[in-house]
């Protein structure tokens, strides 16, 4: 499990994490600068093979800024890495946090201090983070790429370890007062991947997401009403109350994360034939997959003592 880090530990890595927070800066600022250039937006957005802009250099230069964000700022806490077994698996995780999904930054921190930025790690997000000049230059380096079947089979191919949360913009949008709850919204998706590919799933649950602001509710009637969903493929117009704005919508304009406590743990993997059978039914696996993650995030809440502190 990872620990918290001591005052002198800090002091120790601040020259480096200052200097990782002045590479991700300038990452971000030159692609924002460069966003009106089509040449610059084909770059990120039309890239070919988008896994392919995963980069060990820029993860292991960075690296420092991202864990001082997690130990210090959101009191990160993984247990379980050793239960990711080598070559491909498909990590199955809750999401949390509205747009600022602060247990994946945490766990990709944790990730790549065990395993070393050399092992292929790759997650997937939605089709607006590669729209977005700025997020999209600090993210792809780290392996996320758009959901996509298309994507998704070939990270496995190259037997990477892909990151997926079925919960999607549902999930991650649900009431604070619902942040112990796994709800991939009936999500089967993942379940037929893993059958098809034959690779273990590795279950991943987090709890502390949903304390970085007071989420009011997913707003999906909204959503539907100004065509969200053909227009940005999105379901929900949620609203949230955060600092510095108060309420946001769709965390816009701006919404800084409450430093929440994320305690993140992996879970042992599980191969569904062997558990289900040879041709496991795709609804009991479902069942399965999410009752074990239930289980283990209900335990995550019981030893949970206050909102926001841990």
């Amino acid at each position: 499990m990872s620990r918290h880090p001591s005052l002198s530990s800090l002091a120790r890595d601040l020259p480096s994490a200052a200097a990782a927070t002045a590479r991700m800066f300038g990452a971000w600022s030159t692609d924002l600068v460069g966003a009106i250039d089509p040449r610059h937006l084909l770059h990120y957005v039309d890239e070919k093979d988008p896994l392919a802009r995963r980069d060990p250099a820029y993860i292991e230069g960075t690296l420092p800024a991202l864990r001082s964000m997690s130990e210090v700022y959101f009191r990160g806490e993984v247990s379980g890495l050793e239960n990711i077994p080598d070559g491909p698996v498909l990590l199955v995780g809750n999401h949390s946090g509205g747009t600022w999904i602060a247990d994946t930054f945490v766990f990709a921190q944790a990730f790549y201090d065990h395993f070393g930025p050399d092992r292929a790690f790759h997650q997937l997000a939605h089709d607006l983070v590669f729209k977005t000049p700025g997020i999209r230059a600090l993210l792809a380096p780290y392996g996320t790429v758009p959901a996509s079947p298309e994507n998704m089979r070939a990270a496995l191919a190259r037997d990477a370890a892909l990151l997926v949360y079925p919960g999607g913009d549902h999930e991650t949008y649900r009431p604070s007062w619902e942040s112990s709850e796994i709800d991939f919204a009936g999500r089967t998706g993942f379940v037929r991947l893993a059958l098809e590919v034959g690779v273990p799933v590795v279950p991943i649950v987090a709890i502390g997401g949903q304390e970085t602001a007071l989420f009011l509710g997913q707003g999906r009637r909204v959503a539907s009403a100004l065509r969200l969903d053909s227009l940005l493929r999105l379901k929900v117009a949620p609203v949230q109350i955060g600092p510095p704005f108060g309420v946001t919508l769709l965390d816009l304009p701006w919404r800084v994360p409450i430093p929440a406590k994320i305690t993140v743990e992996v879970l042992p993997p599980m191969d569904l034939a062997e558990e289900l059978g040879e041709d496991p039914d795709v609804d009991k696996a479902y069942e399965l997959v999410t009752g074990r993650m239930q289980d283990a995030l209900d335990r995550l809440a019981e030893e949970r003592t206050l909102p926001v502190l841990g």
